[in-house]
């Protein structure tokens, strides 16, 4: 079974709800702690064996390419100060996969669009990860590695799936569940776009993390138009799903959605909770001024 090397990450975004912050700097960048977002995914990417990342850009998001290049003026100014371990990372980063960028393009617009655009890079025979740029895990073991593994498992594309309170069902899409094959992992007939609660299949979400196979192509390649005038991905899964089998993998660990200022303060907060360097300090802090 081809396992998948390649990984399409969805960054073209205009990130309006951060403005003025995002006016020069492109919101997959705006920081956890010390790295950005965008930086998170790509490293994920890689401990799940992807070797070329593939980033859909739009026309503000330079700041992604020069984060992933190399900088020999800077590496060479840290080094002379003896900052090695700065210097190494900086190095590391630029070294974690091959990069290859693509300028977002086409009408209708949709979360569909930056996969076409990408699919040229993409052998016909091949699996493929998709991410959105504004969302991750924390795990403690990488969420694309989770999902390559329910794909070694199915050998079919797999979604993942977080579990929401159904009170909440009106806010994602959530899937319908035809049968628990183990391991967090479940077939699928298709996702409901935001049902409301008395009207959910379930109360398991689909968030923006996917390993697709080939068999997602035609129904992506047809366009469709939803009646929001856009051409989505969970369209084409929803396809795929009658036409072969699609998946979803409850991802153990704790989902992050980035898009909007208090979703990112709280990404930002449960990640510093979790540093061993300065978590307690943060911790007591935190208890200090709620009291």
């Amino acid at each position: 079974m081809k396992q998948p090397t390649k990984a399409i990450i969805c960054a073209a975004g205009l990130g309006t709800r951060f403005l003025p912050q995002t006016k020069a700097m492109p919101k997959e960048m705006l920081p956890l702690i010390d790295r950005p977002v965008i930086q998170v995914i790509v490293e994920q990417a890689v401990a799940a064996g992807v070797t070329d990342i593939i980033i859909v850009t739009g026309s503000t998001k330079r700041a992604i390419e020069d984060h992933f290049d190399r900088s020999d003026e800077l590496e060479a100014e840290l080094r002379e100060k003896g900052k090695h371990d700065k210097a190494d990372e900086i190095k590391r980063i630029a070294e974690l996969a091959n990069f290859v960028y693509v300028r977002q393009k086409g009408s209708p617009k949709g979360n569909a669009r930056p996969i076409l655009n990408a699919k040229h890079l993409i052998n016909d025979d091949e699996p493929f990860f998709v991410f959105f740029a504004d969302d991750f895990f924390r795990s403690n073991v990488a969420w694309p590695i989770q999902l390559k593994e329910a794909y070694q498992k199915t050998g079919k594309s797999v979604i993942s799936l977080i579990e929401i309170d159904k009170k909440d069902a009106d806010k994602y899409g959530i899937a319908s569940l035809t049968d628990d094959v183990g391991d967090q992992t479940f077939r699928l007939s298709g996702l409901v776009e935001k049902p409301g609660a008395e009207h959910a299949p379930s109360n398991y979400a689909s968030v923006g993390s996917y390993l697709l196979t080939p068999g997602i192509w035609p129904f992506l390649e047809k366009e469709v138009v939803s009646a929001r005038g856009e051409i989505e991905l969970p369209e084409s899964i929803n396809e795929l799903a009658k036409a072969d089998a699609v998946y979803g993998r409850l991802i153990d660990g704790v989902w992050h959605d980035t898009g909007d200022q208090l979703r990112y303060i709280k990404a930002v907060l449960d990640l510093a909770l979790e540093s061993k360097e300065y978590g307690d300090q943060l911790r007591d802090f935190l208890r200090d001024r709620l009291r």
